[in-house]
């Protein structure tokens, strides 16, 4: 199923996710998003990565926002968005055990990214239009950071996520809701 029927299909769990899948939806009709030559807005993929008794979220430390923070990437022309989801927590944390958890969107939201330096090169602020998966790693296997993008990867329970994030609109309005999400579930 492509990303416009699986957006169409999603069932958004409040305004936010409603307003922003609307959105998004907007943009790929409209737009091409999968790659960064859309410097405005494009995809990412996010992965909420739960350990096997689900005690635990997987959060590493982001060099650019500095702040404990969820997995993930850009598209970069991948339209498997559950693909670029594994492939950056693998990437990200050295891990090899991931798995999904469900294979429907987890959760959806448009994210600010505010300019920066990457590679020695200035970054516009501009948009994400993300897709979250919930995924599954094995949290006995040894964990290793991807230096140029993060300085640590660790465990931590949900409430140590939300207290370790010194973002607070990401803390209020997309790890809490993560959070609510999976408890909801009753995984």
């Amino acid at each position: 199923m492509d990303l416009i029927h699986e957006l169409e299909a999603y069932t958004p769990c409040n305004e936010q996710e409603e307003r922003d899948r609307e959105e998004i939806l907007y943009r790929l009709k409209h737009e091409d998003v999968y790659t960064r030559d859309n410097k405005g807005a494009h995809l990412s993929s996010s992965a909420w990565v739960l350990n096997q008794d689900r005690t635990k979220v997987l959060m590493c430390w982001h060099n650019i926002y500095h702040s404990w923070s969820w997995l993930g990437g850009h598209a970069d022309g991948d339209r498997d968005l559950r693909h670029v989801a594994l492939k950056e927590v693998r990437e990200e944390s050295g891990l090899s055990d991931v798995s999904m958890i469900k294979p429907d969107l987890f959760s959806i939201e448009i994210l600010t990214v505010d300019g920066h330096i990457k590679h020695g090169h200035y970054v516009s602020s501009h948009l994400h239009l993300n897709v979250t998966y919930l995924l599954q790693a094995d949290d006995q296997e040894p964990l290793q950071s991807k230096p140029d993008e993060n300085s640590g990867v660790k465990w931590f329970t949900p409430e140590e996520a939300l207290e370790a994030s010194s973002e607070p609109w990401f803390v209020e309005h997309v790890y809490r809701k993560l959070i609510a999400k999976t408890e909801k579930m009753c995984l």
